[in-house]
């Protein structure tokens, strides 16, 4: 399993072994539950439990004019941990990688682009990873939405809060630069 190493897939067994009769056919039967209900928001493209929009996109208390485009599922939870964003989500499960064989079509973009046929998004933010793929991906949503009359802004990009500069490496230092605002 992704990001379970070779030690901690050995805990695991050995946790396993040692627990009480029943723990592994209660825990098999809990991820088949899991990916048996599990959907995905027809809206926003995130996992849920529901069978319609998830609760986000359901939510009358959440600001539906600006959008966060990310890559991942899981990258919602960071924002809504960070307790400072309110407005809505759009997935797109991946990020355009031409050396992995993936393309603008092989993500959930169709999805974004039928919710802003209606006037009442008014900034779309392009939340993707700041690599060499989120960067490929977010050029191409800001040209593909050119056309629609949305503000398409991207997450700064730069140092991270509490990192030293000596320890910061020369592409964070130079996205520090470019990002760079008035005081």
């Amino acid at each position: 399993m992704p990001g379970i190493g070779p030690k901690t897939a050995t805990r695991l067994v050995y946790w396993l072994l040692r627990s009480k009769p029943g723990t592994a056919e209660g825990l098999a039967a809990a991820l088949v539950d899991v990916v048996k209900r599990v959907r995905e928001c027809p809206v926003c493209c995130n996992y849920s439990f529901d069978e319609g929009p998830c609760a986000i996109c359901a939510s009358v208390s959440r600001d539906g004019t600006v959008i966060i485009v990310v890559e991942h599922p899981q990258d919602i939870a960071s924002f809504e941990r960070s307790g400072e964003y309110r407005g809505k989500y759009a997935v797109l499960h991946g990020a355009i990688s031409p050396l992995d064989g993936v393309g603008p079509d092989a993500l959930r973009i169709r999805p974004l682009l039928e919710r802003l046929r209606d006037a009442s998004v008014k900034e779309v933010v392009l939340a993707t990873d700041p690599d060499v793929e989120g960067d490929a991906t977010a050029l191409y949503l800001a040209r593909l939405l050119q056309g629609i009359p949305v503000k398409v802004t991207r997450l700064a990009h730069g140092i991270s809060v509490g990192t030293e500069i000596e320890y910061a490496d020369a592409v964070s230092l130079a996205r520090a630069l470019e990002n760079r605002r008035t005081l």
